[in-house]
């Protein structure tokens, strides 16, 4: 009798401790798995922002919406800030003012996406070269035309967690005030070709059409891909770097690469883009990237549309010189059919058009993308006249409409 009730014994702290391994094993498979030390970590696909899934190549409920150069002149609560913060350096530099400067659309418009206020030239100073901006937007910066001026350059290490902290200090706190909504929070960097330009006119090139960055093309090549190379590596830097402070998905732009004949894109702009994608993608593989080129010369009506899918982007942010759906035939034909579309209202018609205008306008495109990726914006950033109005008709025409 004694042995046996040892057995029953036995057996019944067997049963036990199987009992509470099962229970165990219950509670930690129903726990939530650690968060991420990353700022740029972000929750499940079904939990992510809408504008994040549609980057990721998403078929979407419904379209996310939000426009280029969203902060800014067009809107009368910016207009009074600059009244104490006259300059944009100001404004873009100081944390807690780029900080409300980049949710003012979000808190008017309810935007999907939710962009650092900044400039695609901030990064420069942190690289030896400072630049000047006018409340007109004119550029002043010493130009780097020999190779002792690019000298400055290359004998200073960027570090943008130290000399441009701002960057990542707004960033964080965008990513902290925006966690739990709907919204995505979106960094943005400037392309090799289009800083290099900037870099050799001095100033914006548009007015010479970029004679300063053709003639050293022609005289030192060296030097300018040595430029646009140094370039490519700290943008790509400086673009993780964003991505690490809190940046969802990035756009990268390059927005004077469209004055380059074909040929001179695959030399001058294309290398570079995919340099700068390729180093994103390396590092941050999870983060979405959307190139952009503004309508140019030789970029109109698409005509170079397909060489920006060869960045390696996961999205392609279309001007507004072609229909949506031409451009998605495009891309389709030269087997980019997994790269998304971003765009592209024309912002003339957001600025002078009338309701009725702004919403048929919205609409073609809304469906002309019915069935693929798309993150609808402006084909162009938006214009300083366009009444405020107009823009939150727009955001929810877009939100307001079921795919």
């Amino acid at each position: 009798d004694g042995t046996l009730g040892r057995l029953l014994a036995a057996i019944s702290r067997i049963m036990l401790l199987a009992t509470a391994a099962t229970a165990l094993s219950v509670r930690m498979s129903a726990a939530p798995a650690p968060a991420s030390a990353s700022a740029s970590s972000t929750s499940g696909a079904a939990d992510a922002p809408l504008l994040l899934r549609a980057a990721r190549g998403e078929v979407t409920e419904s379209t996310p919406v939000w426009m280029m150069r969203q902060a800014g002149r067009h809107m009368q609560v910016y207009r009074d800030l600059v009244k104490d913060y006259p300059t944009f350096r100001e404004r873009s530099e100081i944390p807690d003012v780029s900080y409300a400067v980049s949710m003012q659309p979000r808190d008017a418009y309810g935007t999907d996406g939710v962009i650092l206020f900044s400039d695609i030239l901030t990064p420069l100073p942190a690289m030896g070269v400072d630049f000047a901006i006018s409340e007109g937007g004119g550029i002043t910066i010493d130009p780097i035309r020999t190779r002792e001026a690019f000298a400055k350059m290359t004998a200073v290490p960027f570090e943008p967690e130290t000399k441009i902290s701002f960057v990542g200090d707004v960033l964080k706190r965008l990513r902290a005030t925006l966690a739990g909504t709907d919204a995505t929070v979106l960094g943005f960097v400037g392309l090799p070709f289009t800083l290099g330009t900037y870099l050799i006119e001095g100033a914006t090139g548009t007015k010479t059409g970029f004679a300063a960055m053709r003639q050293l093309r022609e005289s030192d090549p060296q030097l300018v891909a040595d430029m646009l190379k140094l370039l490519g590596d700290r943008i790509a830097q400086y673009a993780i770097y964003q991505i690490d402070s809190g940046a969802q998905v990035v756009q990268v732009f390059d927005s004077w690469a469209g004055h380059l004949t074909p040929d001179e894109f695959d030399e001058w702009a294309a290398p570079f883009q995919r340099q700068v994608v390729g180093a994103i993608k390396a590092a941050r593989p999870d983060t979405p990237v959307i190139i952009y080129m503004a309508p140019d010369t030789h970029s109109k009506e698409g005509a170079l549309i397909t060489k920006l899918a060869a960045s390696g982007a996961n999205v392609v942010s279309v001007d507004h010189t072609l229909p949506i759906s031409a451009a998605r035939e495009l891309l389709d034909e030269a087997g980019y059919e997994s790269v998304g579309l971003q765009g592209n209202l024309d912002p003339a018609i957001l600025a002078e058009g009338s309701e009725e205008e702004i919403v048929a306008a919205a609409q073609v495109i809304l469906k002309k993308m019915a069935g693929r990726p798309h993150i609808m914006n402006l084909g162009h950033g938006i214009e300083p006249t366009t009444p405020e109005p107009s823009a939150n008709l727009f955001v929810k025409t877009v939100q307001e409409w079921r795919n």
